[in-house]
Protein backbone atom coordinates (compact mmCIF):
# COMPACT_ATOMS: atom_id res chain seq x y z
CA UNK A 1 0.00 0.00 0.00
CA UNK A 2 1.07 3.45 -0.99
CA UNK A 3 1.00 6.03 1.57
CA UNK A 4 -0.60 9.41 0.22
CA UNK A 5 0.49 13.06 0.63
CA UNK A 6 -1.11 15.53 2.93
CA UNK A 7 -1.98 19.47 2.74
CA UNK A 8 0.85 20.81 5.16
CA UNK A 9 -1.98 21.97 6.88
CA UNK A 10 -2.77 18.52 8.37
CA UNK A 11 0.53 16.97 7.71
CA UNK A 12 1.67 19.41 10.52
CA UNK A 13 -1.55 18.47 12.64
CA UNK A 14 -0.32 15.02 12.44
CA UNK A 15 2.83 15.36 13.25
CA UNK A 16 1.98 16.80 16.79
CA UNK A 17 -0.04 13.99 17.16
CA UNK A 18 2.85 11.49 16.43
CA UNK A 19 5.23 13.65 18.42
CA UNK A 20 3.23 12.19 21.55
CA UNK A 21 2.68 8.53 20.91
CA UNK A 22 5.55 5.94 21.50
CA UNK A 23 7.38 4.30 18.10
CA UNK A 24 6.55 1.12 18.89
CA UNK A 25 2.84 -0.92 19.12
CA UNK A 26 1.84 -2.70 22.84
CA UNK A 27 -0.04 -5.09 21.44
CA UNK A 28 2.64 -6.78 18.73
CA UNK A 29 0.52 -5.20 15.66
CA UNK A 30 1.50 -2.58 13.26
CA UNK A 31 2.89 0.65 13.82
CA UNK A 32 3.11 3.60 11.52
CA UNK A 33 6.70 5.34 11.22
CA UNK A 34 6.77 8.37 8.73
CA UNK A 35 10.25 8.93 6.52
CA UNK A 36 11.19 12.53 7.13
CA UNK A 37 10.47 15.16 5.23
CA UNK A 38 7.24 13.36 4.31
CA UNK A 39 5.29 16.00 1.47
CA UNK A 40 3.18 15.41 -1.48
CA UNK A 41 4.19 13.28 -4.19
CA UNK A 42 5.28 9.68 -4.38
CA UNK A 43 6.55 8.21 -1.60
CA UNK A 44 8.45 4.99 -1.42
CA UNK A 45 6.90 2.12 -0.12
CA UNK A 46 7.24 0.68 3.58
CA UNK A 47 8.79 -2.21 4.62
CA UNK A 48 6.84 -5.80 4.84
CA UNK A 49 7.88 -6.17 8.47
CA UNK A 50 6.62 -3.81 11.08
CA UNK A 51 7.45 -5.57 14.37
CA UNK A 52 10.28 -8.08 15.74
CA UNK A 53 9.89 -11.58 17.21
CA UNK A 54 11.59 -12.04 20.81
CA UNK A 55 14.64 -13.96 19.99
CA UNK A 56 15.39 -15.57 23.15
CA UNK A 57 12.55 -17.57 22.50
CA UNK A 58 12.73 -18.03 19.05
CA UNK A 59 14.91 -20.88 19.48
CA UNK A 60 13.60 -24.35 20.31
CA UNK A 61 14.68 -26.06 23.23
CA UNK A 62 15.83 -29.01 21.25
CA UNK A 63 18.05 -27.02 19.04
CA UNK A 64 19.54 -25.26 22.19
CA UNK A 65 20.68 -28.55 23.58
CA UNK A 66 22.40 -29.55 20.48
CA UNK A 67 24.13 -25.83 20.12
CA UNK A 68 25.09 -25.70 23.46
CA UNK A 69 25.57 -29.57 24.08
CA UNK A 70 27.63 -28.67 27.73
CA UNK A 71 24.22 -27.37 29.10
CA UNK A 72 22.88 -30.96 29.55
CA UNK A 73 25.58 -31.76 31.85
CA UNK A 74 24.50 -28.96 34.46
CA UNK A 75 21.54 -29.21 37.02
CA UNK A 76 18.52 -28.41 35.57
CA UNK A 77 18.21 -24.77 37.31
CA UNK A 78 21.63 -24.06 35.55
CA UNK A 79 20.56 -25.30 32.39
CA UNK A 80 17.15 -23.30 32.60
CA UNK A 81 19.68 -20.25 33.17
CA UNK A 82 21.73 -21.15 30.24
CA UNK A 83 18.41 -21.59 27.88
CA UNK A 84 16.54 -18.32 28.82
CA UNK A 85 19.90 -16.62 27.17
CA UNK A 86 20.52 -12.73 27.34
CA UNK A 87 18.78 -10.37 25.73
CA UNK A 88 20.54 -7.97 24.16
CA UNK A 89 19.91 -4.29 25.48
CA UNK A 90 18.19 -2.17 22.97
CA UNK A 91 16.59 0.93 22.91
CA UNK A 92 13.81 0.62 20.31
CA UNK A 93 12.74 -3.37 20.27
CA UNK A 94 10.34 -2.98 17.20
CA UNK A 95 13.94 -1.53 15.17
CA UNK A 96 16.46 -3.99 17.12
CA UNK A 97 16.71 -7.16 19.22
CA UNK A 98 19.22 -10.08 20.20
CA UNK A 99 20.11 -12.71 22.38
CA UNK A 100 22.93 -14.19 23.63
CA UNK A 101 23.84 -17.92 25.41
CA UNK A 102 27.06 -19.54 26.60
CA UNK A 103 27.61 -22.80 27.75
CA UNK A 104 31.37 -24.50 29.04
CA UNK A 105 31.45 -28.13 29.08
CA UNK A 106 34.61 -30.23 30.20
CA UNK A 107 35.46 -30.62 26.20
CA UNK A 108 34.71 -27.05 25.06
CA UNK A 109 33.03 -24.04 24.90
CA UNK A 110 29.75 -22.77 22.65
CA UNK A 111 28.30 -19.30 22.77
CA UNK A 112 25.54 -18.25 20.30
CA UNK A 113 24.61 -14.83 19.57
CA UNK A 114 21.11 -13.91 17.55
CA UNK A 115 21.39 -10.34 16.25
CA UNK A 116 17.74 -9.00 14.45
CA UNK A 117 17.36 -5.87 12.75
CA UNK A 118 14.78 -3.65 11.17
CA UNK A 119 15.56 -1.25 9.03
CA UNK A 120 13.33 2.10 8.27
CA UNK A 121 14.32 4.22 5.57
CA UNK A 122 12.96 7.80 6.37
CA UNK A 123 13.97 9.19 2.94
CA UNK A 124 11.19 9.60 0.94
CA UNK A 125 11.98 8.15 -1.96
CA UNK A 126 13.90 5.23 -0.71
CA UNK A 127 12.04 2.27 0.74
CA UNK A 128 12.69 0.17 3.40
CA UNK A 129 13.91 -2.76 1.11
CA UNK A 130 16.22 -0.55 -0.46
CA UNK A 131 17.72 0.73 2.38
CA UNK A 132 18.21 -2.83 3.99
CA UNK A 133 19.44 -3.86 0.85
CA UNK A 134 22.56 -0.85 1.58
CA UNK A 135 22.98 -1.96 4.94
CA UNK A 136 22.96 -6.21 4.23
CA UNK A 137 25.62 -4.96 0.95
CA UNK A 138 27.98 -3.38 3.50
CA UNK A 139 28.03 -6.57 6.07
CA UNK A 140 28.38 -8.60 2.79
CA UNK A 141 31.47 -6.19 1.74
CA UNK A 142 32.96 -6.29 5.10
CA UNK A 143 33.07 -10.24 4.72
CA UNK A 144 35.35 -9.63 2.07
CA UNK A 145 34.22 -13.13 0.73
CA UNK A 146 36.43 -14.52 -1.49
CA UNK A 147 35.42 -14.90 -5.53
CA UNK A 148 33.62 -17.60 -6.34
CA UNK A 149 36.09 -20.44 -8.50
CA UNK A 150 35.57 -20.75 -12.17
CA UNK A 151 32.05 -22.77 -12.77
CA UNK A 152 30.94 -22.50 -9.40
CA UNK A 153 27.65 -21.48 -8.18
CA UNK A 154 26.23 -19.08 -6.05
CA UNK A 155 25.45 -15.57 -6.61
CA UNK A 156 28.32 -12.77 -7.08
CA UNK A 157 29.50 -10.21 -4.34
CA UNK A 158 28.12 -7.38 -4.89
CA UNK A 159 29.58 -3.70 -4.28
CA UNK A 160 33.27 -3.06 -3.91
CA UNK A 161 34.80 -6.12 -0.75
CA UNK A 162 36.28 -3.99 1.82
CA UNK A 163 35.39 -0.16 -0.18
CA UNK A 164 34.76 2.27 2.93
CA UNK A 165 32.91 -0.13 5.02
CA UNK A 166 33.45 -1.15 8.36
CA UNK A 167 33.03 -4.51 10.17
CA UNK A 168 29.56 -5.47 11.76
CA UNK A 169 29.21 -4.78 15.12
CA UNK A 170 29.84 -7.68 16.73
CA UNK A 171 31.40 -10.01 13.66
CA UNK A 172 34.68 -11.46 13.65
CA UNK A 173 35.47 -10.68 9.95
CA UNK A 174 37.95 -7.90 9.03
CA UNK A 175 39.42 -8.08 12.99
CA UNK A 176 43.38 -8.48 13.27
CA UNK A 177 43.88 -11.48 15.28
CA UNK A 178 40.87 -13.23 12.77
CA UNK A 179 41.34 -14.84 9.48
CA UNK A 180 39.08 -17.21 6.99
CA UNK A 181 40.92 -21.18 8.08
CA UNK A 182 37.28 -23.26 6.98
CA UNK A 183 38.87 -26.19 4.72
CA UNK A 184 38.45 -26.25 0.86
CA UNK A 185 34.63 -26.55 0.02
CA UNK A 186 33.84 -24.80 3.16
CA UNK A 187 35.44 -21.30 2.62
CA UNK A 188 32.84 -18.15 3.52
CA UNK A 189 30.38 -17.77 0.78
CA UNK A 190 27.32 -16.80 -0.26
CA UNK A 191 24.05 -19.34 0.38
CA UNK A 192 21.85 -19.60 -1.99
CA UNK A 193 17.93 -20.20 -1.00
CA UNK A 194 17.37 -18.32 2.22
CA UNK A 195 15.69 -15.19 2.59
CA UNK A 196 16.03 -12.71 -0.24
CA UNK A 197 20.33 -12.80 0.40
CA UNK A 198 22.50 -14.29 2.77
CA UNK A 199 26.18 -15.41 3.19
CA UNK A 200 28.16 -17.34 5.32
CA UNK A 201 31.59 -16.28 7.32
CA UNK A 202 34.08 -18.36 8.91
CA UNK A 203 36.96 -17.25 11.40
CA UNK A 204 39.23 -18.91 13.07
CA UNK A 205 41.03 -16.60 16.13
CA UNK A 206 43.65 -17.04 19.33
CA UNK A 207 41.93 -16.45 22.31
CA UNK A 208 45.28 -16.09 24.48
CA UNK A 209 48.05 -17.30 23.90
CA UNK A 210 47.30 -20.55 22.52
CA UNK A 211 43.30 -21.83 22.73
CA UNK A 212 41.44 -20.93 19.01
CA UNK A 213 38.39 -20.10 18.69
CA UNK A 214 36.00 -20.50 15.55
CA UNK A 215 33.18 -18.29 14.76
CA UNK A 216 30.96 -19.28 12.50
CA UNK A 217 28.54 -16.29 10.86
CA UNK A 218 25.59 -16.44 9.15
CA UNK A 219 23.24 -12.73 8.11
CA UNK A 220 20.60 -12.94 5.92
CA UNK A 221 18.05 -10.17 5.14
CA UNK A 222 14.41 -10.78 3.92
CA UNK A 223 12.74 -7.70 2.99
CA UNK A 224 13.52 -5.00 5.32
CA UNK A 225 15.42 -7.54 8.10
CA UNK A 226 18.50 -8.40 8.84
CA UNK A 227 19.40 -11.32 10.96
CA UNK A 228 22.84 -12.41 12.07
CA UNK A 229 23.38 -15.88 13.86
CA UNK A 230 26.88 -16.03 15.23
CA UNK A 231 27.44 -19.01 16.61
CA UNK A 232 31.27 -20.76 18.26
CA UNK A 233 33.16 -23.34 19.88
CA UNK A 234 36.55 -23.05 21.68
CA UNK A 235 38.08 -26.62 22.44
CA UNK A 236 39.14 -26.66 25.64
CA UNK A 237 42.27 -28.98 24.28
CA UNK A 238 44.62 -26.43 23.21
CA UNK A 239 45.70 -28.86 19.83
CA UNK A 240 42.31 -28.86 18.44
CA UNK A 241 40.90 -26.97 15.96
CA UNK A 242 37.19 -26.28 15.91
CA UNK A 243 35.54 -28.35 12.83
CA UNK A 244 33.99 -26.01 10.29
CA UNK A 245 31.45 -28.34 9.41
CA UNK A 246 29.45 -29.03 12.36
CA UNK A 247 29.73 -25.80 12.75
CA UNK A 248 28.62 -24.20 9.86
CA UNK A 249 25.73 -27.10 9.23
CA UNK A 250 24.17 -26.19 12.62
CA UNK A 251 24.75 -22.45 12.54
CA UNK A 252 22.74 -22.40 8.98
CA UNK A 253 20.23 -24.82 10.30
CA UNK A 254 19.28 -22.08 12.89
CA UNK A 255 19.53 -19.22 10.41
CA UNK A 256 16.64 -21.06 8.11
CA UNK A 257 14.13 -21.91 11.27
CA UNK A 258 14.68 -17.98 12.55
CA UNK A 259 13.98 -17.29 8.28
CA UNK A 260 10.68 -20.08 8.72
CA UNK A 261 9.43 -17.66 11.16
CA UNK A 262 8.89 -14.87 8.54
CA UNK A 263 6.65 -16.46 6.55
CA UNK A 264 3.87 -17.73 9.54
Amino acid sequence: MRRKGYAPGVAALLAALVTGCTGGSTDGGTTTESKAGETAGPVAAPGKYRTLYEPCGAVERSMLRDLLPGAAELPEEQQEKIFRGTAAVTYDTDRRVGCSWKADSPDASHNLRIDVERVVSYAQDVSDDQRALEVYTRKQDAAQLPAPAAGGTGAPVTGSPGAGSEPPSGSPSGTASGSPTAPEGLEPRVLDGLGDAAFLDDVLTRAGSTAQHRTVSVVFRTSNVIVTVDYGEQPARVTEIPDSKELQEKAQGLARKLAERFND
